[in-house]
């Protein structure tokens, strides 16, 4: 396989995975998937009935990785890798997505208070001759939290297009007691496996 050029398309609408793939020194260009409209979804992020966690993070990653490379091949773009992932929280098995809002944001960290939980991340790539993925899965300690520190945190805007209803680079670092696994794999992309995955797709990183 013939190293490719050191830019990908990134299909993700994460500011914070921008941000880590610049700190690598990735080049990117979005090729954002349709999350609604009249059409629906392009990837549907509903947990399937029993579904695990790590099935779950598994699926869409690798749905989502498939359907965007398929769109950049009809849009007929230039060759380079797509990259997407996708993040997750579960706690005693349950998964937590994103907070529809300020009651379900304080049940969740509610939830999340004094207790450990698992972030998963699936950073799945695809070129022309490689299709890969891997799973990454980080252990969150969290302190015994006041009522009143929930409360403040959900009246930000922070809890609300999060898994778990938190972000670890954003004001619930102070919440944080104990982290095992991947900082940025908390965030939401594991640089480390994922500077190899794409490596091993063709990329030349610096």
């Amino acid at each position: 396989m013939k190293p490719v050029e050191r830019k990908i398309y990134l299909a993700s609408k994460s500011p914070r995975r921008r941000e880590l793939l610049r700190q690598i020194g990735v080049d990117f260009e979005l090729l954002l998937l349709r999350s609604d409209g009249p059409r629906g979804a392009d990837v549907t992020e509903e947990v399937l009935p029993d579904e695990p966690a790590d099935v779950y993070v598994r699926r869409v990653a690798n749905e989502k990785a498939d359907v965007a490379f398929d769109l950049s091949r009809r849009r007929h773009l230039r060759p380079r890798p797509v990259l997407t992932a996708d993040t997750t929280v579960a706690v005693d098995g349950v998964i937590l997505g994103k907070p529809a809002g300020k009651d379900e944001a304080q049940a969740m960290l509610q939830r999340l208070s004094g207790r450990t939980h698992d972030v998963l991340t699936t950073v799945a790539v695809r070129t022309h001759d490689f299709a890969d993925s891997f799973t990454q899965v980080s252990q969150v300690r969290f302190a015994q939290l006041k009522p009143a520190d929930i409360a403040a945190y959900c009246a930000t805007t922070e809890p609300y297009d999060k898994a778990g209803g938190y972000g670890i680079q954003g004001l619930a670092a102070m919440f944080i007691e104990h982290i095992e696994g991947s900082h940025s794999g908390i965030m939401g992309l594991p640089l480390f496996e994922t500077a190899d995955l794409l490596r091993r797709a063709g990329l030349r990183l610096p």
